[in-house]
């Protein structure tokens, strides 16, 4: 009987949690996925390089080591069109891939790069 259960606690994935995304609260116990693992699933990787000092263009900019709060707040002006100069078309087509516990997450592990 408890080989049964199990199976069918496996095959159902009763009392499994399922991963949640970065902040989301409504999973108690679930691991939230890393600003790294979002840098890269998000496709940031692809115009600002794999260790995020490499950008694909000259003047797209080196993101290691910036300032949190600085790439946060650019990110989600870029997402909501506040700011509209330079390389920010490029972004804005891919914004709509990250909420703001994303962009704060991806922020914070590029922070912490030296």
């Amino acid at each position: 009987m408890r080989a049964t259960k199990a199976l069918l606690v496996l095959v159902l994935g009763v009392g499994c949690p399922t991963p949640a995304r970065a902040g989301d609260a409504s999973a108690p116990g679930a691991a939230t996925v890393s600003g790294e693992a979002l840098y890269r699933e998000r496709t940031c990787i692809a115009c600002h390089g794999a260790d995020a000092r490499t950008p694909i263009l000259p003047d797209y900019p080196k993101l290691a080591g910036q300032s949190a709060a600085y790439l946060l707040r650019q990110a989600q002006d870029i997402k909501s069109g506040a700011r509209a100069n330079g390389n920010t078309p490029a972004m804005k087509g891919v914004m709509h891939l990250v909420n703001d516990d994303e962009l704060r997450a991806i922020s914070e592990w590029l922070a912490s790069l030296d």
